[in-house]
């Protein structure tokens, strides 16, 4: 599945297949199911959005903070996403920090395709991870009938 997934992701959608195994990690943080893994996309989504504000949030202070900018956003991204995780539904601490690590990590500018791309890749991932996790149940559920002697 897994490899699948990562030649879908990398030559059909030209996306980076790392990008592909955050939602595939994701999708392991917690729940195991359909719904747990759509709330699990949010949290990742909500964090590239974080990640995204952040970028904008150190251009934004850079000039008036220098190198010390850094440290206003990542207090300022990090009280958000713990904030965030107090949220009924979608709460997954893991997934909001999969979602700035996935950002961070790209190296793209803050830009909605930047967001789509990652987001997209992330979404496959989650699909992935739900399909695997599918199909291991099924297959571990199947037991061989045991022969009448």
């Amino acid at each position: 599945m897994a490899s699948s997934a990562a030649t879908f992701s990398a030559l059909a959608l030209e996306l980076p297949i790392w990008a592909m195994f955050i939602g595939w990690i994701a999708f392991f943080t917690r729940g195991l199911n359909f719904k747990a893994g759509l709330v699990n996309l949010g949290c990742v989504l909500i964090g590239l959005v974080l990640g995204i504000g952040a970028a904008y949030l150190q251009g934004v202070l850079g000039p008036y903070l220098g190198a010390y900018a850094i440290t206003a956003v990542v207090l300022a991204i990090t009280a958000a996403a713990l904030s965030l995780a107090r949220l009924p539904v979608f709460n997954n601490l893991l997934g909001f920090f999969l979602g700035l690590v996935s950002y961070f990590a790209s190296h793209l500018p803050p830009t909605l395709g930047s967001f789509a791309s990652l987001g997209v890749a992330a979404a496959i991932g989650i699909a992935a991870g739900f399909l695997a996790h599918a199909w291991a149940h099924r297959v571990n559920a199947i037991r061989p009938a045991s022969s009448a002697s």
